[in-house]
């Protein structure tokens, strides 16, 4: 079963097998998360990422999708690259949200993750109210035992108090007594 769990704290220092980068779609960068991510991997990530543009990934990656990398300086052994829909564009399909964590769960048992840190992925700039994010990652999370498998820990790694409340609120059990 894997374990689910919400801490305040920086994605770039976690001692995982893998985080998850909420990259824009040409896999080079950007602010937020992803600047923080290529910012404390150094060099080598870009790199890594260049290669997938000129290779797999000539137009990019889409919304939902996940491509490894390895994590250059990072404690991390890889990065999980996922690029989440963007509100402001009109991307507001629940659906692509939550293939963001499933596919980059799915991507970390391809190549031997046990252990993942999450952003709160479209959160932020892409306009996703964090509330949404963190019940639609923990429900699709939850519900695809598929993408989980061989997965120990899913550790949301969240910058600010307000969105680690959502994601413990999200995480905690259902009140009633009807089932989860």
């Amino acid at each position: 079963m894997t374990r689910l769990e919400a801490v305040l704290g920086d994605i770039t220092t976690e001692q995982v097998d893998a985080v998850v980068n909420a990259a824009n779609s040409a896999l080079l960068g950007g602010g937020g998360v992803d600047g923080a991510i290529h910012a404390a991997a150094g060099p080598a990530l870009l790199r890594e990422c260049q290669r997938l543009r000129e290779t797999t990934h000539r137009t990019g990656l889409p919304v939902g999708d996940a491509v490894a990398t390895g994590a250059g300086d990072l404690p991390a052994r890889w990065v999980i690259h996922t690029v989440g829909p963007n509100r402001h564009r009109g991307q507001t399909d629940p659906a692509l949200l939550a293939s963001c964590f499933t596919s980059s769960l799915r991507v970390a048992r391809e190549v031997g993750a046990r252990s993942v840190a999450f952003p709160a992925v479209s959160a932020g700039i892409y306009g996703w109210d964090s509330a949404e994010v963190a019940r639609i990652a923990v429900a699709a999370i939850r519900g695809d035992t598929d993408a989980t498998g061989g997965i120990d820990l899913v550790r949301f790694v969240l910058f600010g108090r307000r969105v680690l409340a959502d994601f413990e609120q999200a995480l905690a059990p259902a009140s009633g007594s009807g089932p989860d």
